[in-house]
Parts: structure tokens; C-alpha cells; sequence
């Protein structure tokens, strides 16, 4: 039924109002017959494959569709070639579409190079992944990128509608309540296509009542569609933005959020023990010294998913998103880290000071190891004013803690070891 209800015209497709609306920049190549080589970048669902098609049908171009899982180099370069000859005899330029065109390797992507840059073809790729990642520089360079997104309800139940009516579709043979379409609707995540095959699935389901009607009830909807398929890639783009999303919900102390992207992931089938490691991560990269039991809760986590694994394991992960969302939180520990690696970069990497080496032989003592070396236990407090970082680098401050949670007590301690340091030391008496 999807492939049935695929739109004809522009006029027929619903949603994508950015690129398509009147005087927007694809709405108007297509009308105007003038479609240059461009990238369609979006999730399934979406109208990439019709777009594809109306832009040759309006233009009268020769339609090559491509499978970049199913072809190779070799059926590449057979295409451009009549392509080209075709154009020479003065036919329309070939709209050559490739379908998951991210799927194609950087060889077979170079193929279409030099068709690309003589114009020999116009070509047309569809992806769901982010073409900055997946297509080669050299050809990217040389394509727009339009972004389509996911479908919005009005546009989803607008679909339903013409599907429910539409003699290509069901012809009015089903009847779905508001209800029951909105819940297909969600399910749908903006996706067309899957909302399309639900309703055909759900239609089959439904039997005629004692009035010969087949009204759709919500229990064969839950019942056709046992659980949604998520929107989620663990290789993909989408694995990124959500564990991006759920790091940032953690870092704004945000714990409802936190824990809605954690569900987001595991629900998915995301590797628990990868989410264990973003949230040990997170503890010392965000929370750090601010409250150093988020290090142990988070290890915690981890030990636990590793010895129950899932489902069970997921509670653990959620005790460990909400207690680090809920901690105080600090960076010190993140930036002074940075900072050292950035002075160890730009050379300073001076020999050990003599006085903090070890003499192990004669010879070493001779030389000097370990000489005026103040052990600190020997002095009131603990404390002595003795260097311990290369000669280059005397006085650097890379660790300032900040003034929340227990960082607070961190800073005043530093700040009065610092005081005691510019003191003459003392040896108890």
C-alpha cells in the first residue's frame, strides 16, 4: 500500500514544507526543470525515493534507479556511459538516483565523479545518514544537501486519511477512530512508510462486526505493532545524537531527560555496558572531585549490568543517570587534566628535579637523587615548601577546584596548604 499511495504530483505530497513550499530552493529547480545533482538526507520514511521520482517526471529525465547495497563499479560506470551517449544524441540528461547511497565505498563513490563534474547526469542520492561522514569530500563537494524531517503528526494523520479513503489504499473499507489513529500515528516516529504498513497490517487484522462493519479497535493496533520499532542506528548518526543528548541532559542536572535518552538507548538494543562507560566517563569528566562517590556509583553501575546483564541491568544504569544528573558538578578535574596535556605538547617535559628521584645505588646519590628532599610527614601539617613540578613549570596551577559540593573543601584545603607552603616549614618539636 505504500508503494500504491506514493505520490504523483507535488501537490499530492504532505509535509517537508522547507524544501517544497512555494518559492523554496528544490520546489523551484523542480518546476523549473533545472534539478541539479544534490543529496536527500533524512530518516526513512520521509519522502527521499518520491521526491526522486517527481523530479524526473517533471522534467521528462530518463529515471536510473540505483541500489548501492546491490551494485557495484562496474554497473556504475555502464549507466554513466549510456547516460552520456544518450545526452549526445540529444535526449534529456539521466536523473541517476542511488538509494543509500552511504552504503557505497569511497571506490565506487569516485565513480561518479567525472559524470558528476561534466554534467553528464544529474545525481540524485538518498541517505539516511549524515553525508558529511558517509560521501566523500570530493564528491559532496559537488552536491547540495537537503535535509528532510521526520513527519509531524498533522502530516502522519493527514496520510491515514487519504489511505482510509483513497481507492489505492483501503477505499473506505476500514473505519479508524481518533484514538486509534493517533496511537498508530505515534508509533509511526514520523515515519510514512511504517505507518502506512501498520494500517495495511492492522486491516487485514480486522474482522467485519455484526453490522458488517470493520471499524479498527485499539487492542489490534497494540496488538499489530507489539513494540516500536525505534529509531536508532548503534553505528549510525542517531546513536550519537542520543547519547549526546543524554550526556548534556546529565551535564544541565537534569534527570528526567537523562533518564527518558538512557530508556531511548537501552530500549533500542544500545550495548549496556557502552552506556556504563559514557556514564563512568561522565562522572569524572562532569562531576568529578564535586562529589567523588559518582566515580564508584558509576563503576557500580557497571559491575552490576556486567554480573545481572539486561533487562535487569538497566535499573542500575537509571540509579546511576539520576544520582550523577542530581550530583554537584565541576569540570576541574576535565580542564586541569587538558591543560597539562597542552603543556606536555608544547615541550615541557623537563628531567624529574633531582630531589623528587630516587637514589637506588651510590652512584645515584652521588649524583644528587634524592637530595634536599623534605619528607612530608616530618612537618607540622604534612606540609612543605618544597617544588615538585619541573623547573619550567614552577608555580602552574592546573587543578582550581570549583565551589560546589564537596570541591568547596577541596579549594579552601589548597588554599590553606598554599599559605603554609610560603611559611618556612617546621618540624614538630
Amino acid at each position: 500500500m505504500a508503494d500504491r499511495l506514493r505520490p504523483g504530483s507535488l501537490a499530492e505530497v504532505v509535509g517537508q514544507e522547507e524544501l517544497l513550499g512555494p518559492g523554496r530552493p528544490l520546489r523551484v529547480a523542480i518546476e523549473s526543470g533545472e534539478v541539479h545533482s544534490h543529496v536527500l538526507w533524512g530518516p526513512p520514511g520521509t519522502g527521499k525515493t518520491t521526491l526522486a521520482r517527481l523530479m524526473a517526471s517533471h522534467t521528462g529525465a530518463p529515471f536510473v534507479p540505483f541500489s548501492a547495497v546491490l551494485s557495484g563499479i562496474k554497473e556504475v560506470r555502464e549507466v554513466m556511459t549510456r547516460a552520456e551517449r544518450h545526452l549526445k544524441s540529444g535526449g534529456r540528461r539521466t536523473l541517476v538516483f542511488i538509494d543509500e547511497i552511504h552504503r557505497f565505498n569511497r571506490a565506487q563513490q569516485d565513480a561518479f565523479l567525472p559524470f558528476v563534474e561534466s554534467g553528464g547526469i544529474t545525481l540524485v542520492g538518498a541517505t539516511t545518514e549524515n553525508p558529511s561522514f558517509e560521501i566523500n569530500s570530493a564528491l559532496l563537494s559537488r552536491l547540495k544537501v537537503y535535509v528532510l524531517n521526520p513527519l509531524r503528526e498533522e502530516h502522519l494523520l493527514a496520510i491515514l486519511q487519504r489511505a482510509l479513503g483513497d481507492p489505492r489504499g483501503l477505499g473506505g473499507a476500514v473505519e479508524v477512530g481518533e484514538e486509534e489513529a493517533r496511537l498508530m500515528v505515534s508509533m509511526a516516529a514520523g515515519d510514512a512508510r511504517r505507518l502506512l504498513n501498520t494500517l495495511e497490517l492492522v486491516a487485514r487484522m480486522t474482522q467485519k462486526d455484526s453490522a458488517g462493519r470493520r471499524r479498527v479497535a485499539r487492542e489490534t493496533v497494540l496488538c499489530a505493532v507489539e513494540r516500536e520499532s525505534l529509531v536508532y542506528d548503534k553505528s549510525g548518526e542517531e546513536h550519537y545524537n542520543i547519547i549526546s543528548a543524554l550526556h548534556k541532559s546529565l551535564r544541565n542536572s537534569d534527570p528526567h531527560a537523562s533518564l527518558y535518552w538512557l530508556a531511548r538507548m537501552l530500549e533500542a538494543g544500545e550495548d549496556p555496558l557502552y552506556v556504563a562507560r559514557r556514564l563512568i566517563r561522565f562522572a569524572s569528566e562532569d562531576v568529578g572531585n564535586a562529589d567523588p562517590r559518582a566515580l564508584s556509583v558509576a563503576v557500580a553501575a557497571q559491575q552490576a549490568v556486567h554480573f545481572i546483564g539486561m533487562p535487569e541491568g538497566a535499573l542500575a544504569l537509571a540509579q546511576a543517570a539520576t544520582y550523577l544528573a542530581t550530583a554537584p558538578k565541576s569540570n576541574a578535574v576535565t580542564r586541569g587534566y587538558g591543560e597539562v596535556v597542552e603543556k606536555i605538547r608544547e615541550g615541557h617535559t623537563d628531567p624529574v628535579p633531582l630531589h623528587l628521584r630516587n637514589p637506588e645505588t651510590p652512584l645515584m646519590k652521588d649524583l644528587g637523587y634524592g637530595r634536599d628532599y623534605d619528607y612530608a610527614h616530618d612537618f607540622e601539617g604534612g606540609i612543605t615548601g618544597m617544588d615538585c613540578l619541573p623547573e619550567g613549570l614552577r608555580g602552574a596551577k592546573f587543578y582550581r577546584p570549583g565551589t560546589e559540593g564537596f570541591e568547596k573543601v577541596l579549594s579552601d584545603r589548597i588554599r590553606e596548604w598554599e599559605e603554609k607552603r610560603r611559611a618556612p616549614a617546621k618540624k614538630p618539636s
